[in-house]
């Protein structure tokens, strides 16, 4: 029993905690920056202000995670971001193929409660910021509504990754809110005063079919004028959740100190819009429906973004600027919404793409001036314009695991986060996170460490690609422009020979189409045309281009649509191989042509892209003197997914059991072998509310064994599903080599490995 008589005043219970980082905002930024730091040695406290991780993309709000891959509606192929957010939604999409929010809340929290390195508050939030003389913030005070204490964390270094930037405008960090002008950076696609500063919050709803009638009686709050929102005859009954992510408000008022405002007016019109379905005579098919979720708390888009040593900013995403300090990429849309969102005459988004990925640079991810605090998300240093890309979550994911490896050198070697900028230092944090899984264009993984560097590499078989052989009843009209894109080396090109069935006389125009910059996917330069008279019945045609290829890179085969005509396509699926389409994605402003208005200072170009599985197979074909992309030496070139080749060994297909083999002229030391494996970066992995057709990928290898030299099993695994997998074995392994033997994952995919790491 616990009894205390009256006190003249009482306090809450207080404890202050150490750690080498702490992180401010359990979203998936912070998640992925205290996971990255927690796993390279750093005791790390991540302070959450809500019940569960993930922000955005959490149970509270339930948007899903998107990045550079721009849900497959971009010509940003194999572009799925990497490392610890790509191991996030690789299990997502295993565990919770459905998109159920809730169950993603599950993950992340198994995620970071698996990591002994990690202390998470949550329901714990910020509200002071301690700073020493020289600048310094030395610890930050936060209080946690549930169990009445409050902390006081202690740490050298500090990431905000808490969207608003709490941390950051507590510590007097320079900071930005609102647009720039034209004229201070130069960029042609400022808003106007029309159109706004600001990005507005979301609130959302989930409906549920109860089977029986279900009456609606709206509060007295809601908005009782549909006709208010222009938009208002869009509403329907199958849409919910973040497809109505332009259920938006809020870009005219302040969107950190007016979020409860703003919230109260989505609610009305979130309560409104649903008593308009349920109530107005006009959608008879939600007569068994009811609201089963409402967001409690709205999905913020934009508030300030902080000042570092360089703001990024609108041609840096158009032209693909090189960057010497680059630690990640991006490559959603400049997606900009009017300030007035659901209320706006103006269409919900302005988004227009560029022609690949950019690259970020780490001078971004620090404040100017208060000198150990690091960003994380979408208040990196960036200007409006360029914020419409960077913003989303995929990439504020990644920007997170570049701010955590950051943290983690600053420890090793005893500085603060501009220090590394260092030549030295900058090459060696790139090489942490390429280490990592983090793709960083025009970067290549170099580990001196690395046995395999050293190993000579022989395989039981490699894929010689001279067929997609064409499958039974795999035919499918012409009515999308259609390209199969192949990796080609210098030299003469290949000549093609594809299975069609005519309906009647026609023609079908034919183009060999390459990418004008090394390492993009938009094929946007001609390297030859051909023009085929096709009559009824079945043929072949041979696509010969008379053409030098001078650099590595993928050219893309073009059948122009034509309806009267069949094409013959393939189930052979293989790593670095793709088919795409020029497809219409309304969903991210793909109408198959980008065709901006001049002066905005974007590109015009077409977009090829793939389509989701089941469908998206290859075309059926005959290549000459077949194309030799696959060999073994391709998992130590430095790159684990496609760029301008597969960049993978991949096994011959009729290999029964396919392997690879690391011999070394004298014995080694062998404690850790880390294998990276094919889990299709090419699909975005929607964390909710999309689901997905397969649980595994359908690249990934599931089954290996590895061996030592005198074939003893050193490890076996069955059902792997993840990109890396890494094994540690329990007493350093003696031996002069290593045999790797692994199955192909189905009798339509020979296997493939990208690459392998070997340590003492």
């Amino acid at each position: 029993m616990i009894r205390s008589s009256g006190v003249p005043a009482r306090s809450f219970p207080s404890l202050t905690l150490e750690a080498g980082l702490v992180v401010t905002g359990g979203g998936l930024s912070g998640v992925c920056c205290a996971l990255t730091a927690a796993r390279k040695g750093i005791r790390v406290i991540l302070v959450q202000d809500r019940p569960v991780l993930g922000g955005n993309s959490s149970s509270e709000v339930r948007l899903w995670i998107l990045g550079a891959t721009s849900h497959m509606g971009n010509n940003n192929r194999w572009a799925r971001e990497g490392g610890v957010v790509d191991e996030i939604l690789v299990e997502n999409t295993y565990r919770n193929p459905e998109g159920n929010p809730v169950v993603f809340d599950m993950v992340l929290l198994d995620k970071v409660m698996s990591e002994p390195r990690i202390t998470l508050l949550l329901n714990t939030a910020v509200y002071e910021v301690i700073k020493t003389d020289e600048g310094l913030i030395s610890s930050v005070k936060a209080y946690c509504s549930q169990n009445q204490t409050t902390y006081e964390l202690v740490a050298p270094l500090f990431t905000d990754a808490s969207g608003d930037g709490v941390v950051g405008f507590l510590a007097g960090a320079a900071f930005r809110m609102g647009a720039e002008s034209t004229e201070e950076f130069g960029e042609l696609f400022a808003p106007a005063a029309d159109y706004g500063e600001l990005l507005g919050h979301s609130l959302y709803f989930y409906t549920k079919d109860v089977g029986r009638p279900v009456r609606y009686i709206p509060p007295a709050f809601a908005l009782d004028d549909i006709t208010k929102i222009p938009r208002f005859r869009s509403f329907n009954t199958e849409d919910y959740g973040c497809r109505l992510w332009w259920i938006e408000y809020g870009g005219r008022l302040d969107t950190v100190h007016d979020t409860e405002t703003i919230k109260w007016e989505l609610w009305k019109v979130v309560y409104g819009v649903w008593n308009y379905i349920k109530n107005s005579g006009n959608f008879p098919d939600a007569e068994t429906l009811t609201l089963e979720w409402v967001g409690m708390i709205p999905g913020k888009r934009e508030s300030r973004r902080f000042e570092g040593d360089y703001i990024l900013r609108q041609q840096d995403i158009v032209e693909q600027r090189s960057f010497e300090d680059a630690v990640a990429y991006g490559g959603w849309s400049i997606d900009l919404h009017p300030s007035d969102g659901v209320f706006s005459e103006k269409p919900g988004c302005n988004q227009w793409h560029s022609k690949g990925i950019y690259s970020i640079p780490y001078r971004s991810l620090y404040s100017r001036n208060v000198p150990n605090l690091l960003f994380s998300g979408r208040l990196i240093s960036a200007t409006h314009v360029a914020f419409g890309s960077s913003r989303v979550m995929g990439t504020g994911a990644y920007i997170g695991q570049a701010s955590g490896m950051a943290a983690v050198l600053c420890r090793r070697h005893g500085v603060l986060p501009r220090d590394l900028l260092q030549r030295a230092l900058m090459a060696e944090l790139q090489q942490e996170l390429l280490w990592s899984g983090q793709h960083i264009p025009g970067l290549v993984l170099q580990d001196e460490k690395d046995l395999t560097r050293r190993a000579e590499i022989t395989v039981s078989s490699k894929l010689v690609l001279d067929e997609l052989p064409q499958s039974v009843d795999l035919w499918r009209e012409l009515y999308l422009s259609a390209a199969q894109m192949l990796p080609l080396s210098p030299g003469e090109c290949p000549e093609i020979r594809i299975y069609v069935d005519v309906l009647q006389t026609t023609e079908l125009a034919t183009e060999l189409k390459v990418s004008g910059k090394s390492g993009n996917f938009t094929p946007d330069r001609s390297l030859g045309k051909k023009n085929f008279t096709v009559s009824p019945g079945r043929h072949e045609i041979v696509l010969s281009f008379d053409v030098e290829i001078v650099d590595e890179c993928y050219g893309f085969f073009c059948l122009y649509k034509n309806p009267l005509i069949k094409v013959a396509y393939s189930a052979r699926r293989i790593t670095g191989i793709l088919s795409v389409f020029n497809l219409v994605n309304e969903a991210v402003s793909n109408y198959g042509l980008q065709t901006p208005p001049e002066g905005i200072g974007m590109e015009t170009f077409e977009f090829w892209c793939p389509q989701r599985r089941p469908e998206g197979l290859n075309l059926a074909m005959k290549i000459s003197s077949g194309l030799d992309v696959f060999d073994g030496a391709n998992i130590r070139n430095g790159l684990a997914r496609p760029t301008v080749r597969p960049n993978a060994w991949v096994a011959d297909p009729g290999d029964p059991v396919p392997a690879i083999r690391l011999t070394w002229k004298e014995l080694q030391r062998i404690r850790r072998v880390i294998i990276k494996f094919d889990t299709d970066a090419d699909h975005p992995m929607e964390s909710v509310l999309m689901t997905h057709p397969e649980t595994v990928m359908p690249f990934c290898v599931r089954n290996f064994i590895i061996y030592d030299c005198e074939g003893r099993v050193l490890y076996r695994e069955t059902g792997n599903y993840q990109t890396i997998r890494t094994i540690e074995f329990p007493e350093a392994v003696i031996t002069q080599q290593l045999t790797i033997t692994v199955e192909h994952p189905s009798g339509d995919t020979p296997a493939a490995i990208f690459e392998i790491l070997c340590y003492p």
